[in-house]
């Protein structure tokens, strides 16, 4: 697919590599840092990410309530993101193999991308996504930092403008990344105050002491290690198993080998975060995780059913059928990063102050199965979404799982490393994340934001979903591979559609108490 007639993109001609710095604006536009800061090894998860198999962009789509000014941005990215030691070093391979930040000068002139549009021109909003899918068939040059902005002053239909952040996933893991991102921006109400991003309430039981509760305790306690230790068990033999053999059933959402390579459609939809909330506190001990994933469980559910009814009569087209295969294994292979995410605060604090945070991928794996099933009652999608969730909690599934990828590294090589990691993730379906977002409608430097919908491209699954608040509205994004997923919206109906007939089960039974929505 070619872009729109009437884009003509700015020439960008590559200058030599260099890695003196210091903090003044140049008469090319570039940009050093005020110091000089040491050469460091990529990690092994960050070099993880350079293989063929494996190179993976992050890709989020900002939408913007008025025209975005570039040099206003540009002035301002200095003072922000070149703050971060990542986005203003190159990558660069020694002669013995090893990857190292080597720090440079940014040319931002390279790295914001403003292509010349008609502002008011008609189908906007295809004209943005055909422009990320085009994106998605490119990398960025590695003879500069490995990270770009694109300007797209557009009026859409849910947006004047639109911005593309693409950072290469070397950088660090979607939630340290949004966390920087979100740490340049300031609150709407406050130009001052940064964003808050909402913390689950954990209950406190107090309990008066006495032996017989003591032995009881010592009886919990015990049962809850032994709980952990066989889930974790489990969940390792899992692993092992789908690195060698065990693979999902082989659905229309599983895409062929290779595909990878292809370019991503990427789709998105807002809905109301209010009514995820309202499931949420209807039934017990929720959260908008479980619900997210309660949801989407009865999404891909209902467009399976339509995808293996399709040759059936209208009745098994529209999901009223059962057309399912029975015992469908199907399963989201989830990246964690163990080590603890910088918060806003301590982000901000470094771009502004200089201070210093820790950054990095310490990459484990969680596979969570779903469930593909019609349930009669449509509550079902949510309890069991709960039910495998804690089940996920209570296992240290993630820490083994990257104890055993780091001892593979460490014996074999990264070769070896990367095969484990992309021979679990082409035998499980897709990629499943839920993203919290700011509280409040934010802004960047005058720029006031209408959506977030981060995604990214270049993974092995031909189906990736990720959940993204932002006020009190969530957003749901697809990244797709097309021939795998010819019809991504379908999809995206299906999925809102789910939380429609769940919310209203929850109405319908009565099961809302007041004030709940404001919780």
């Amino acid at each position: 697919m070619e872009f729109e007639e009437g884009v003509r993109w700015r020439k960008q001609g590559l200058k030599p590599i260099t890695t003196k710095t210091s903090n003044k604006e140049r008469e090319d536009g570039a940009y050093d840092r005020d110091e000089k800061v040491e050469e460091e090894p990529l990690s092994p998860s960050a070099r993880l990410f350079h293989e063929p198999h494996f190179n993976v962009y992050v890709i989020a789509i900002m939408g913007c309530k008025i025209k975005i000014y570039p040099e206003i941005c540009k002035a301002n990215l200095v003072h922000t993101l070149l703050k971060h030691p990542r986005f203003s070093s190159l990558q660069v391979v020694e002669d013995g193999g090893e990857m190292k930040w080597v720090p440079t000068k940014v040319n931002l002139d390279k790295h914001v991308i403003v292509p010349e549009v008609n502002p008011n021109m008609e189908a906007a909003d295809k004209f943005v996504e055909d422009y990320v899918f085009n994106l998605s068939k490119t990398g960025i040059d590695k003879s500069q930092p490995l990270w770009d902005v694109h300007v797209l002053n557009v009026k859409t239909s849910d947006a004047e403008a639109v911005a593309i952040f693409r950072i290469h996933h070397s950088f660090g893991d979607g939630t340290s990344l949004m966390s920087l991102l979100l740490a340049c921006t300031r609150q709407i109400s406050d130009p001052q105050a940064l964003p808050t991003l909402a913390v689950s309430k954990k209950r406190i039981l107090k309990q008066k002491s006495s032996s017989s509760l003591w032995i009881w305790q010592c009886f919990i306690g015990f049962w809850w290690f032994c709980k952990l230790f066989w889930n974790t068990v489990v969940d390792v033999f899992m692993f092992m198993a789908t690195s060698w053999f065990l693979k999902d059933t082989q659905t229309p959402l599983m895409g062929p080998p290779g595909n990878e390579f292809n370019p991503r459609r990427i789709v998105y939809r807002t809905i109301s975060l209010d009514d995820i909330k309202l499931i949420k506190n209807a039934l017990n001990n929720m959260t908008i995780n479980d619900v997210a994933l309660g949801i989407t469980q009865a999404g891909l559910s209902r467009y399976l059913n339509r995808r293996y009814g399709h040759n059936k009569t209208d009745e098994g087209a529209t999901g009223t059928k059962n057309n399912l295969p029975k015992n469908i294994l199907l399963r989201s292979t989830l990246l964690i990063n163990l080590r603890p995410s910088p918060g806003i605060q301590d982000l901000a604090d470094m771009m502004e102050k200089d201070t210093k945070t820790k950054w990095g991928n310490w990459i484990g794996y969680v596979l969570l199965p779903f469930t593909i099933a019609l349930r009669d009652d449509p509550l079902d999608y949510v309890r069991e979404a709960k039910a495998t969730i804690d089940r996920k909690k209570h296992s240290l599934e993630s820490i083994f799982t990257f104890s055993i990828a780091g001892l593979i590294l460490k014996i074999f090589g990264i070769k070896r490393a990367s095969a484990l990691s992309h021979r679990v993730l082409t035998n499980t379906t897709m990629c499943f994340s839920n993203l919290v977002g700011p509280r409040e409608e934010i802004g960047y430097y005058g720029h006031p934001l209408a959506y977030l919908a981060p995604s990214s491209y270049g993974q092995p699954h031909a189906l990736m979903i990720n959940f993204q608040s932002y006020a009190n509205k969530m957003t749901i994004v697809l990244s797709v591979d097309e021939g795998t997923i010819p019809d991504p919206r379908q999809l995206l109906d299906d999925i809102v559609y789910s939380l429609k007939i769940i919310k209203d089960a929850v109405i319908a039974r009565g099961l809302i108490k007041e004030d709940q929505n404001q919780k």
